[in-house]
């Protein structure tokens, strides 16, 4: 006896489908998962007998054989427990088999028989959309996979009922969930640039790298503000759109990360790994790849604080992703491509001890000691560091001070500022001047006399490299954009020059 049902799981950021084909024959005792399962998914032989025992259906004493195709994919995952207790029940005519095709399941089993929460529902429910079928998903999950319009989403709590409901003896209505009302539903940020006292020039510095999507690195002694400021950069951040926080949402989905209460991420994303992180947690990767770090910040903030102390070959690793705005990681299986389009934003001492730039602490660190620390950090990787900024210790006067400029109000300037250049690079592949290539430079980022003569001057005094002159002309234009200006002005280029702080050879 033989039945066939579908179901899915997950290649790298997207699913792709699965048949499973079920046939209780006679013969010893037995049953056999065959299709390249994970350990996961060998062991879901144990959580069906005991599901459907516990749900009062039989378990056949005869061979089973389960066979998940295609069978040169790795599967992995429990998803594939429901399906394959269904396909048993379609075997043994509990179920008709011609009722099963029709639908897509996915869910882990408990022993009792309820279903539990599943990863990756959301892109597994677009898939379903895809291929014409509605979706079987566990209850929790039933937000997640409703967001997918167009797609008939039945939300199920335990086997029973979806034994009752395929033979028609339970009435079931498939979820329907607004996602412009979700959308609308945004949450507020829990924190605000107006807790933050004094650090007025950070503060500017960060407006700018938020405008023109610009990577930073702040560097100041222990205590200075680093971490609170960028953990409050996501709030000056333009809103997400619709179609980013659906990336977003799918991404963490796929990771296990999205909360059951919180089908689509509106906020956007701030991960800040520890410095122990590897590069393939970073970047993403494994035997069958996920998604890293880098993908997990997509469309928002990566925070990597106390910078020198990562590992060289994870913060090497970043390179090629910090241009392309994604990275693609090959295996033997084949090469997977995850979005990481992110704000990176570092933080360091500016020596071992931390006090090298304290007016008040002695620092005791040798200039050795210091050049030793700081190159830790390559010379190509700064190079894709647009903004260095100091962050020098509060005086006591300031914490006391008067509040600082709300989130809100940044924001707004910044969205202006990020309107003028979507309205500059439309039709183009770029919507910020981070992202500008060289053509693009020579076109939007033109000085006058007194302009070139200052960053000719700059070049020769701080020994800045090609990489770096674009930076900084990169910087002045969206300087330029936050005061709405057409062209590029002197003291534009002067601010966008003094956010080079590592290249001023002030540290060794």
């Amino acid at each position: 006896m033989l039945a066939k049902l579908h179901s899915a799981s997950l290649l790298g950021i997207d699913a792709y489908p699965v048949e499973i084909e079920v046939d209780v024959s006679s013969g010893l005792p037995a049953v056999n998962i065959v299709g390249l399962p994970d350990t996961a998914v060998k062991e879901a032989r144990e959580r069906v007998k005991a599901a459907l025992k516990n749900s009062g259906f039989p378990f056949p004493d005869d061979r089973v054989t389960v066979n998940l195709a295609p069978a040169d994919i790795k599967k992995e995952g429990a998803g594939f427990d429901l399906p394959i207790a269904l396909g048993i029940l379609g075997a043994l005519r509990i179920i008709k088999p011609e009722n099963l095709p029709q639908y897509l399941f996915i869910g882990e089993l408990a022993l009792d028989g309820s279903i539990r929460h599943s990863r990756g529902i959301l892109p597994i429910a677009l898939l379903s959309r895809e291929m014409g079928k509605s979706i079987v998903v566990p209850h929790p999950n039933a937000r997640e996979a409703g967001i997918v319009e167009g797609c008939r989403v039945f939300p199920l709590k335990n086997l029973r009922e979806c034994v009752e409901f395929l033979r028609g003896e339970r009435e079931v209505r498939p979820l329907t969930v607004s996602l412009k009302e979700l959308y609308s539903e945004s949450p507020s940020y829990q924190v605000d640039f107006s807790e933050v006292r004094g650090q007025e020039s950070t503060k500017r510095a960060i407006e700018v790298a938020v405008a023109g999507g610009h990577n930073m690195l702040m560097i100041g002694p222990p205590g200075s503000g680093k971490t609170m400021l960028a953990g409050r950069i996501p709030s000056i951040m333009p809103e997400l759109s619709l179609e980013e926080a659906l990336e977003v949402t799918k991404i963490h989905s796929i990771v296990g990360l999205l909360p059951p209460d919180k089908p689509l991420l509106t906020l956007r994303p701030f991960r800040s790994p520890h410095h122990t992180i590897s590069d393939v947690a970073l970047i993403g990767g494994g035997q069958n790849p996920h998604p890293g770090e880098i993908s997990l910040a997509h469309h928002g903030v990566l925070f990597l604080d106390e910078l020198p102390e990562f590992n060289r070959n994870v913060l090497e690793s970043l390179r090629q992703p910090l241009e392309g705005r994604k990275v693609t990681v090959s295996r033997a299986s084949g090469s997977f491509t995850f979005p990481a389009n992110f704000l990176l934003v570092g933080a360091m001492n500016p020596c071992p001890c931390g006090n090298f730039t304290h007016p008040d602490k002695e620092c005791r660190c040798t200039p050795r000691e210091i050049q030793r620390y700081i190159s830790r950090i390559s010379g190509p990787l700064l190079d894709r560091i647009d903004i260095h900024v100091e962050v020098p210790p509060l005086k006591a006067g300031e914490f006391s001070g008067p509040p600082s400029e709300d989130s809100l109000s940044i924001r707004e300037r910044i969205k202006k500022a990020r309107e003028i250049q979507r309205e500059r690079f439309k039709g183009k592949r770029i919507f910020t001047n981070a992202q500008m290539g060289n053509k693009d430079i020579d076109k939007y980022c033109l000085l006058n006399e007194e302009g070139k003569n200052l960053l000719q001057a700059a070049i020769d005094n701080m020994g800045l490299s090609g990489r770096a002159y674009h930076r900084i002309l990169k910087v002045s234009r969206t300087i330029a954009d936050l005061e709405g200006r057409e062209n590029i002005e002197t003291y534009h280029l002067a601010e966008a020059i003094q956010y080079r702080s590592l290249d001023k050879r002030l540290w060794w």
